[in-house]
């Protein structure tokens, strides 16, 4: 099963290895929050609506990070900006553990969302150069198996610290660990070299106008941001809709006490990690198209089943399981299909763009869900705009190239149209 990693070079398998490192620890400090909801709605006595729009400050402003970070790393380079982008993400995380009130601490998030999206947008590049054609599916969607892993170890962090500490000092020490991925720097400084397709190509162009972060907005390209931007949107808000607020369901509405929320989302945990895994297996096997497809369908299905089902918490914890295999296994193909669709000048505005553009929107649905959780119970808000996620997702893919196996260097000659690509088969 992973005999195709014995064939990497060492480059390759130390580029998997530091963005496999920044999108673990990425993930682990942005689910933090969703762990402290409520602990901060108590600690301030915020409505779940702000609360909500904390976590969409994060993520709208990602967005920009995102688009930003990968115009500079189009200029500058992919591993200066994967390493800048982590150390932001680490301090700005930290300094939460600060915040005494609602406007600090959404000033506080919303500038390590910057940093989270940025990171993103520089990783995913650097890893779909450097990874040659044959394997990128693979190994960009087994990095991606990072977000499962800081994930969970966000949530032993937050079971070990609610269990030793009282609450409100629990949620602030969890910040404060959130500066730990800053050292992550340091082995990438050590130990990642640039992608040579990039540095071939500022030898070849070495000066890029100001106009640059709007190259993926130009003609030949602009219908192609504008379908991934809305694909990645109904990904997204699909995902952040449940994961936000599970843990805030889970104590309120399911009634489970905090340290056992932290095994209940372990075990979810196991079932994204799962999600991950066959993603990216299929990405390569079925294709970028038919993965995407897939996951959505499940998606639109799970939440309702998850959400209405008669049963106990125990046969909620297992249905976590396939609940997160179908929202996390269209994630593993988003990095390879975007590398795909865009040359190495654009490669790193476009994919920024799209992928936080995406997130921005899929940012709305967190605090929608919060909003209308105070008329509606909370699992039916969920539900509604899973559901609204999911079936937006599937819309431009019906207009979207499929990409697996596409050579970088074809890109380099002539833009791709935005209706090129194999037909949709999963031959």
């Amino acid at each position: 099963m992973l005999a195709w990693f014995r064939e990497l070079n060492s480059k390759e398998k130390q580029a998997m290895g530091a963005c496999f490192g920044g999108w673990t620890l990425d993930s682990f400090d942005l689910n933090m929050y969703s762990f402290v909801i409520p602990s901060v709605i108590a600690a301030w006595a915020l409505t779940k609506g702000e609360a909500g729009v904390i976590g969409t400050v994060t993520l709208f402003v990602s967005s920009v990070g995102g688009w930003f970070a990968g115009a500079l790393a189009d200029r500058f380079g992919r591993v200066r900006m994967l390493q800048l982008m982590i150390l932001w993400y680490a301090v700005f995380t930290f300094l939460c553990a600060f915040a005494q009130n609602f406007e600090q601490l959404f000033i506080l998030r919303a500038l390590h969302g910057f940093g989270f999206g940025g990171e993103w947008a520089a990783g995913a590049v650097l890893m779909g150069e450097v990874i040659r054609d044959k394997y990128r599916g693979r190994g960009v969607g087994m990095v991606q198996t990072g977000w499962a892993v800081g994930w969970g170890l966000s949530a032993i962090v937050y079971t070990l610290l609610y269990a030793l500490l009282p609450e409100a000092i629990a949620w602030r020490a969890l910040f404060a660990v959130g500066l730990l991925p800053g050292l992550l720097v340091f082995w990438i400084r050590r130990h990642i070299e640039e992608s040579p397709i990039f540095l071939e190509r500022r030898r070849q162009k070495p000066a890029l106008g100001a106009a640059h972060v709007f190259s993926a907005f130009r003609r030949d390209h602009l219908w192609t941001t504008i379908k991934i931007t809305v694909m990645v949107s109904g990904a997204q808000g699909a995902g952040y809709a449940v994961g936000i607020w599970m843990p805030e369901y889970l104590r309120t509405v399911r009634h489970i006490s905090a340290t056992g929320t932290g095994g209940f989302l372990l075990v979810q945990i196991l079932g994204a990690l799962i999600g991950f895994l066959i993603g990216t297996y299929l990405s390569d096997i079925i294709g970028r198209k038919w993965t995407f497809l897939w996951s959505a369908i499940l998606t639109l299905i799970m939440i309702p089943i998850f959400m209405f089902a008669p049963i106990n918490n125990f046969g909620l914890l297992l249905l976590g399981i396939p609940l997160n295999i179908a929202i996390l296994m269209k994630f593993p193909p988003m990095g390879p299909f975007m590398t795909e669709l865009y040359p190495t000048d654009v490669r790193g505005t476009g994919q920024g763009f799209c992928y936080n553009a995406g997130r921005a929107v899929g940012a709305l649905f967190p605090a929608a869900v919060g909003f209308l959780a105070q008329r509606l119970p909370l699992g039916s808000a969920i539900v509604v705009f899973g559901v609204a996620a999911s079936a937006l997702m599937i819309v431009p893919l019906l207009f979207l190239p499929e990409t697996r196996g596409r050579a970088l260097e074809e890109l380099e000659a002539a833009p791709v149209p935005a209706g090129a690509g194999r037909p949709l088969t999963a031959d």
